[in-house]
């Protein structure tokens, strides 16, 4: 950071070291967006009516989202204040670390998990203690376990995991909340989940009654198609949920989201088809991959890990001149999204070319 880029007021230290977020790259017209794991299908049927329906742009909306509170708690089994909605699960997740969290505590994670983590844990004064994944790309849950101290006040799980589409199985978390401290909030990301096809997958709506000490995090952008209204919620038990609300900006979720979540959980059957469209080619992506020679774990997810560590610049440049937008994370690998069916002939092509040039030992190459 140079001279020119420091603040002229004081401001907290780590935060003005602290890099802003980065969005994935936004695609030119004749290229794929493959950077941000958004759905590739438009909006489910009867959305687009429901939003323009909230015309009403003078007045606040229900702050609480109320109405989408209800639906999800009938869904789920639940109260309607067992459900907490947001902008985002990110936005709830800022909610529930700003109310477990402070200076002097401690937040542990997997790494490399989702990138936003970092950061809100900064923000809230609190220090990231990140866990390596397993050389699977997956949570090490034991070791996560095992970094427990009596200054951590939140744990993150991330299933499937963002980036790397690896999963949690049910029997690895019962065995990690097996050992958690009774009082230590536990936080299940689960953006993902309606991707998820391994029957061995973790599933937290089937636990909540189990553990006093868990939420569960999940979002419309992903599977429902609503990135860009920015609605997500929170199941969980209701005085954890209430100390999340008091950290809340108020109002943040808007009239349009709320009807658009509604009308998307009333299209339950289409959201399905489109799920099962999107993992299919996910997993044929994955095979014609592996095929190709890569070493890749089996994704769970809307997306795709290739582990190419300190090729990733190199690789990921080579996929954009093919017309491949893609998210590197320097220097582990690349997320590639599941987007539309034209995208993946060109990946194919271009992926092949690539695994070939890596060197013969690299870890993204399988041998044999």
């Amino acid at each position: 950071m140079s001279h020119s880029d420091l603040p002229s007021v004081r401001l907290r230290p780590e935060i003005v070291a602290l890099p802003p977020y980065q969005q994935g790259k936004p695609a030119a017209p004749d290229a794929f967006k493959l950077s941000s794991n958004e759905n590739p299908f438009a909006p489910l049927p009867g959305v687009i009516d429901a939003v323009n329906a909230q015309s009403a742009f003078n007045r606040y909306p229900d702050a609480s989202a109320l109405a989408v509170r209800e639906k999800l708690a009938a869904k789920y089994g639940v109260s309607a204040d067992g459900v907490h909605v947001g902008s985002g699960s990110v936005a709830l997740l800022s909610q529930l670390i700003l109310a477990a969290a402070g200076p002097g505590d401690e937040i542990i994670y997997s790494w490399r998990s989702f990138e936003a983590y970092p950061g809100l844990v900064t923000v809230s004064g609190a220090t990231s203690v990140q866990v390596p994944n397993r050389a699977d790309h997956g949570h090490d849950l034991p070791e996560m376990a095992a970094a427990i101290t009596p200054r951590t006040r939140l744990v993150i799980v991330c299933s499937p995991n963002n980036p790397t589409s690896t999963i949690v199985t049910a029997d690895e978390f019962d065995a990690f909340m097996a050992v958690v401290p009774a009082d230590l909030l536990v936080v299940l990301d689960e953006a993902y989940i309606e991707f998820v096809t391994d029957p061995h997958a973790v599933t937290g709506t089937r636990l909540l009654s189990r553990y006093p000490n868990l939420v569960v995090l999940r979002t419309f952008s992903k599977a429902y198609g609503l990135a860009g209204l920015r609605v997500g919620y929170a199941l969980g038990p209701v005085a954890i949920l209430n100390a999340a609300r008091s950290t809340a900006i108020p109002l943040s979720v808007t009239a349009q989201a709320s009807a658009a979540a509604i009308a998307s959980l009333d299209a339950e059957a289409d959201l399905l088809e489109r799920v099962r469209v999107i993992a299919e080619r996910r997993d044929g992506m994955w095979q014609a991959l592996t095929d190709q020679g890569w070493s890749i774990p089996a994704p769970q997810g809307n997306f795709i890990w290739l582990p190419t560590g300190e090729q990733t610049s190199d690789v990921a440049a080579r996929l954009l001149e093919a017309g491949l937008v893609v998210r590197p994370f320097q220097p582990d690998g690349i997320r590639l999204s599941v987007g539309e069916e034209e995208a993946v002939d060109t990946l194919l092509r271009i992926s092949a070319e690539i695994v070939q040039a890596l060197p013969s030992a690299h870890p993204a190459r399988r041998l044999g």
